[in-house]
This record gives C-alpha cells, structure tokens and sequence, in this order.
C-alpha cells in the first residue's frame, strides 16, 4: 500500500465504527501493516539518495581513526581488558545512530512545507503507526551506518564477535536506539515547528547526550553529578548494550537484558508521546 493509496481511503463515521468493532487482533494486525508500510515508503528514500551513506560515514571514521588512533597509544582511559580501540568501537557506533537520528525530525518539517504531512493525517492510518513507521525507518537507516562501522572496525583490528546471534542484537540494539532518538527529535519538531530553532536545538542536545555516557570513556572515572547523569542517559544503556555484544570479551554493567527493557520502554513512552504530538505540526 502506498501513501496515495493510504489517503485516497475515507475516513467517516462507518469506517471508523468498523474500526472500532474490530477483534484485538485485527486491529493489531492492521496497526502493524500500516506501520511496515510507513517504513517502506521512509526507508525508500534512501535508494534515492545513498551518498548521504558516505556523509554519514566521514565522522564516526574520523573518531575511530584520530581519537582513537591516538588514546589507544596514550593508554590514558582505563578500559579494564579491553583495548582502547575495542572499548571505543560500540561506543562510535552508537554515536553514529545518535547523530542519525537526532535530526530525524528536520524530515518532518519539511513533509509539512510540502504538503506530504497533511496526506498522512488525511488517512485512517492511526498516528501510533505513522510514528513507529517513521521510527523503524531510521532503525533501517542506521543499520546501514552501523556496516560501514563494523567494516572500519575490522580493518582496526578491533576484536569483533561473530557470532550470528550476538550480531543480530547488535543490529537490535542499533534498531532500538535509532527508533528512540528519532522519535525524541520528532516531538521536538513537533514542539518547536521550524527548521531553524529545530536545528539549534538538535546540536545542542548531541554533544551533551554523547559526553554524558559511557560511548568514550567508562563511567567510573566521571565525576560524581556526571555519573548521575549518565545513568538516566538512554544512549548509556545502548552503548552497553552494543558493547557486551560487539565485542569479544565485551561486558555489560548493568546486564543485557534491563538495557533492552530500558530502551523498548523509553521508546514506547516516546511513541506515545509523538502519536499525540505529531499532527500539531501541521498548524
């Protein structure tokens, strides 16, 4: 189903009552269906633009080669069993998916200029599914990025575990972690409602959220009211996640499992929020 397809379809008063009389689990089915089909049509986007692939990959390069490069000679962070290069790793990697997705909302502002937001809140697609859709799209997007990590990661020689299935929730976590801070940019779209204060307020809240974890340098070493921080910072919890997972020898602090529980949480309260949120920025 395509997006003309999901706004030619009427919304009045039968549809809805039928809607509403449905089983739970035809109405979970179909929650479900319209979100696919608003991730295709976001995840589409990329096909037709892949160079942002290359720009997107300059940074997180730049950190493993540079920073990393020299902190692993220096032998100045304490990384425990691990070396440098392998402790910085998940950590770039969860960076890369924050710096993705944080400006994620710029997107939906620009649908809005254009007219595209008004077709969406046209159809009987439920707000929930638009913004999950739009979240697990920069899921899709930042599994791309976390490829060309794991590739500039193996030429560093950074000891990588590949086994199939600590993969897959690498790719997991990745997923979960792009979801939430898309959808936390989407609600500050949604508050702010211009690209110019949308942008402002996006770079400023980056360098903070990527400082306040645990993605350069343990958490131990923080100062008391830094630590504080870290530990209601989501991308603490992802980084963890990545890291017991990514890495051979990897470990977690707080436990693989309550750092999944913490994101798909986060990322269900997010998408609460946004379902709410999301057609005030049509006005």
């Amino acid at each position: 189903m395509k997006l003309h397809a999901l706004a030619k379809q009427p919304v009045d008063s039968v549809s809805a009552i039928t809607d509403r009389n449905a089983n739970p689990f035809t109405q979970v089915y179909q929650f479900i269906n319209k979100t696919l089909v608003i991730t295709e049509l976001e995840a589409r986007k990329l096909r037709h633009d892949p160079s942002e692939l290359a720009t997107r990959a300059i940074q997180p390069a730049l950190w493993l080669l540079v920073f990393g490069q020299v902190f692993t000679r220096t032998h100045a962070i304490p990384t425990g069993n691990l070396s440098y290069m392998d402790f910085m790793a998940p950590g770039i990697l969860a960076q890369s998916v924050l710096f993705i997705a944080i400006f994620y909302g710029i997107a939906i502002i620009w649908e809005r200029d254009l007219g595209i937001l008004h077709k969406f809140l046209a159809s009987p697609t439920p707000r929930g599914a638009l913004v999950l859709g739009k979240a697990l799209s920069a899921g899709i997007r930042a599994i791309t990025q976390a490829l060309i990590i794991f590739l500039l990661s193996l030429i560093l020689g950074v000891h990588i575990n590949w086994n199939p299935l600590s993969l897959l929730y690498v790719l997991l976590v990745v997923v979960l972690g792009a979801s939430f801070f898309s959808t936390f940019s989407l609600i500050i779209a949604c508050i702010v409602k211009t690209r110019e204060r949308f942008m402002g307020i996006g770079q400023i809240l980056t360098m903070p959220l990527f400082f306040a974890s645990n993605a350069i340098y343990p958490i131990s070493i923080m100062p008391g009211w830094l630590q504080v921080v870290s530990k209601i910072n989501p991308l603490t919890y992802m980084v963890d996640a990545i890291r017991s997972m990514m890495i051979v020898g990897g470990t977690s602090s707080t436990g693989f499992g309550p750092d999944i529980i913490v994101l798909v949480i986060s990322t269900a309260i997010l998408v609460l929020i946004g379902a709410r949120l999301y057609p005030t920025i049509a006005y």
